[in-house]
């Protein structure tokens, strides 16, 4: 007897891995959530619908997006990693989620700590867009004329933090346009007020505006990637429209709860690289202005650390601070 309690935690130790590998065999058995920390109609959650779908057909299983607005994405974020470590809860993340949540100084959780990346899904340059009563064809007549104005011209975001304001501050940092910054609390309501003439200008995703661009209204001066987009091949490059240091992507994650397996975290990286491997999925992508990424969890974390580098330099020189 005494020699068989020396085995127990042996046998104790054996167990702890062998019942975890079981249940991650049976991964995923039951619905899945994915979490878009925006609101319905953007950007982000167009590429969560296209992702649930690849994502539940592959699985069996259904893949439910939840869309949690708020606080630059943080609200939807907070919810993934206060989420039970199954895997069961994904994010659709931004660099918001992943690299400029330094603007919101008082947060209740750390995103670099308490959410765990999957893979990078896609990137994409942004559109600048005005109203078309705004009467400039090009960046540099835009900060002209928004020189010009008492109190400047306003541009919209999808919340402080989102690529749609950090973009927007890398100009005012890059061009010392006079531009004041009006967060909502997602893409779609700032795109209809900047439809309405409530605000002037956004540096808006390509997947919520093409629409309005191709219809005539709204008028894109440039995309602010380093070459043309082929879904607006019309559209010049922040360069060729007068502001040759003027280049940002955005970009969005798939990402959980810190504390879920890796063992989980590695499936759920493999299934969404094929997805994305596969040429529907891409073709959908780029339709949209997207480029595909998928990259492996090593090469995304190694990515974001350098995009957060980044863009703490913008938030440092603009004194960036959420209220």
């Amino acid at each position: 007897m005494p020699r068989f309690s020396r085995c127990l935690p042996l046998i104790a130790a054996l167990l702890g891995t062998v019942v975890p590998a079981i249940a991650h065999a049976a991964y995923p058995d039951h619905a899945l959530r994915l979490i878009v920390p925006f609101s319905a109609g953007g950007s982000s959650d167009l590429q969560a619908r296209m992702l649930a779908d690849k994502l539940g057909k592959l699985y069996g299983q259904p893949v439910v997006v939840e869309n949690r607005p708020g606080a630059g994405g943080h609200i939807g974020g907070k919810a993934v990693a206060d989420a039970a470590p199954d895997g069961y809860t994904l994010l659709l993340g931004s660099i918001g989620l992943h690299a400029t949540y330094g603007t919101y100084p008082k947060l209740n959780y750390d995103p670099s700590k308490d959410l765990k990346v999957v893979t990078v899904l896609a990137e994409m340059p942004h559109v600048v867009l005005v109203n078309p009563s705004i009467q400039v064809t090009n960046l540099k007549q835009l900060v002209d004329a928004a020189a010009k104005r008492p109190d400047g011209m306003t541009f919209g975001s999808a919340g402080v933090g989102s690529s749609v304001h950090m973009i927007g501050e890398l100009f005012k940092v890059t061009t010392g346009a006079h531009l004041t910054h009006v967060p909502y609390k997602g893409s779609s309501a700032a795109i209809a007020d900047l439809l309405g003439g409530q605000i002037d200008m956004m540096f808006e995703n390509p997947p919520t505006t093409l629409g309005y661009i191709r219809s005539g209204k709204l008028r894109a001066l440039a995309v602010t990637g380093k070459t043309r987009l082929p879904a607006l091949p019309q559209v010049p490059t922040a360069a060729e429209a007068g502001v040759p240091n003027f280049v940002a992507t955005s970009w969005t994650t798939v990402a959980v709860g810190a504390k879920v397996p890796d063992a989980i975290a590695d499936k759920l990286n493999a299934d969404i690289r094929s997805i994305v491997a596969s040429q529907e999925f891409r073709s959908a992508l780029a339709e949209q202005g997207m480029t595909p990424v998928g990259n492996t969890r090593d090469a995304a974390t190694t990515f974001i650390a350098g995009e957060k580098a980044r863009w703490d330099q913008v938030i440092a020189k603009a004194r960036l601070t959420a209220q």
